[in-house]
């Protein structure tokens, strides 16, 4: 494994997951959680998503060449991203709104649903391309 790649990845997934997250759910959807009360701390703690962040930066930029077998690119990427974004909303999005009195059920699901879909995407693509640099290239299979 290319460590320097691998690092990077991980650095890029973290980077970018609080660059979406934190807008996302701090800023322009506050008010429609704070109308959903599925979050029942009243102010967030910062360094839990982070390390939460930095568990699955580290775990996704490792299963990453698993998966794309040496056909880096930004497809193969965004398609890693997306399929890991799915197994992670399954418990995040579903499994929580199973277990959680949320006030509209229909908002939480599209509303976490789309995030997750955005925020993976947009990893998947940046570790796709991570280790695609200096390869040759592939296009966008």
């Amino acid at each position: 494994m290319d460590m320097k790649k691998y690092g990077l990845a991980v650095l890029a997934y973290v980077f970018c997951t609080f660059l979406i997250a934190a807008p996302w759910h701090l800023v322009l959807f506050k008010p429609v959680y704070d109308e959903l009360a599925i979050f029942t701390r009243q102010e967030p703690l910062i360094p839990l998503g982070l390390v939460s962040m930095l568990m699955q930066g580290l775990v996704l930029s490792y299963l990453y060449p698993l998966y794309a077998q040496g056909r880096h690119s930004v497809k193969t990427g965004a398609t890693f991203g997306l399929l890991m974004g799915v197994l992670l909303a399954s418990s995040a999005v579903f499994a929580e709104a199973g277990k959680q009195n949320v006030a509209s059920l229909s908002t939480w699901l599209l509303l976490e649903s789309a995030y997750f879909l955005f925020q993976f995407s947009v990893v998947g693509v940046i570790i796709g391309s991570i280790y695609a640099k200096g390869e040759p290239a592939h296009g966008l299979r």
